[in-house]
């Protein structure tokens, strides 16, 4: 599809050069041809002044200024091939020239064509790739939804006990596919409308003790420890998503942490730059995982398979869009059995 709208993009490219180079090509050839036409009959009419001796001016206009006695000889020195012969070289060299522009026109608008269409073909395949990883990622928990509710119905010895173990079964099910949507829908948000947030001087020592408090009781449960070494530093951003940003780190780190492990949020000013870390004592991610762990739907499942964890793969891909918007970068440094540590870099001056 795109390498017709390609080639279609380059002709009009190329109508639109060459109805503007052969405009101009046919305003020349009729301006030169009747100024060399005047040419070779000022020449003329001085040889014949000449030969009559009769002296003209230096500018003389046609007939005006010509005595009676030279307009009536007949021009014996203007030769009519001459002037065709100059006319054909004159068309022949724009010929040659407007086939040139032609050449590098199709060249130029091809390339061209190429760079204006690959944001919308890159942005469409995104989109495709999107729709077709949430599909597949919806699928799963629907089948087993429908699934579960099919044997219950076609077992007809089904007490009340069991029926509310499948509802309940179903209900974490529901609230799975609703964690995913509303995943989707704020990726979705980001991607189309981040650049619509409002940024207003926040300091990210509450964003951090905001986020920090809303993990605490998950933490608790878990048994993990959460320790800050913060300082309150101001920057321009969005305190609702860089909060949302924190959670999904935090969130992350608590979920691959054993019991008795520990996740640490630290922050340092470096220049005009303040860094983020957060760190775990958890499984670590493998090397080879490593440059995937931030796409969309990407669970490093060898890895951790020590312990099972719920997720669809989006947060890190979330997260890294929200830093991206605020101009920040994302570093990941991980050792298997020892841990992972990320590091936010945010600008503390945002424009």
């Amino acid at each position: 599809m795109f390498k017709s709208a390609r080639v279609k993009l380059t002709a009009w490219y190329l109508l639109i050069i060459m109805t503007i180079s052969l405009s101009f090509s046919g305003v020349i050839y009729y301006g030169t041809s009747r100024e060399m036409e005047r040419s070779f009959r000022r020449i003329d009419l001085r040889h014949r002044a000449e030969e009559l001796g009769i002296p003209l001016p230096r500018f003389f206009s046609f007939p005006e200024d010509l005595p009676l006695r030279l307009r009536e000889t007949a021009p014996r020195y203007f030769f009519a091939e001459d002037l065709a012969e100059a006319r054909k070289r004159l068309l022949l060299n724009l010929v040659g020239i407007n086939g040139v522009i032609l050449a590098v026109s199709a060249l130029a608008g091809y390339f061209l064509a190429g760079r204006t269409l690959a944001p919308i073909e890159n942005s469409l395949e995104e989109q495709k790739r999107f729709v077709a990883d949430a599909s597949h990622e919806l699928r799963t928990p629907l089948t087993a939804l429908k699934t579960t509710m099919e044997v219950a119905l076609r077992d007809k010895k089904m007490n009340l006990t069991e029926a509310k173990k499948i509802i309940n079964d179903n209900l974490h099910s529901v609230d799975d596919l609703k964690s995913l949507s509303d995943k989707l829908l704020s990726l979705t948000r980001y991607q189309s409308n981040g650049g619509s947030l409002t940024f207003a001087e926040v300091d990210i020592r509450e964003v951090i003790e905001k986020a920090v408090k809303k993990m605490e009781s998950v933490a608790k449960e878990k048994k993990v420890r959460l320790g800050l070494k913060v300082k309150s530093e101001n920057l321009k951003g969005n305190a609702e998503s860089l909060e949302e940003m924190m959670l999904i780190f935090l969130d992350n780190a608590v979920k691959f942490t054993p019991k008795g492990g520990r996740v640490t949020i630290e922050t340092e000013v470096r220049g005009q730059k303040l860094e983020v870390r957060v760190k775990d004592t958890g499984v670590g991610i493998a090397k080879e995982d490593l440059p995937h762990i931030f796409d969309r739907f990407y669970r490093a499942d060898q890895s951790r398979s020590r312990q099972k964890v719920d997720g669809f793969g989006l947060g890190l891909s979330l997260a890294k869009k929200i830093i991206e918007i605020h101009k920040g970068t994302v570093g990941v440094e991980s050792k298997m059995g020892e841990g992972t540590s990320f590091s936010i870099k945010l600008p503390i001056a945002h424009y």
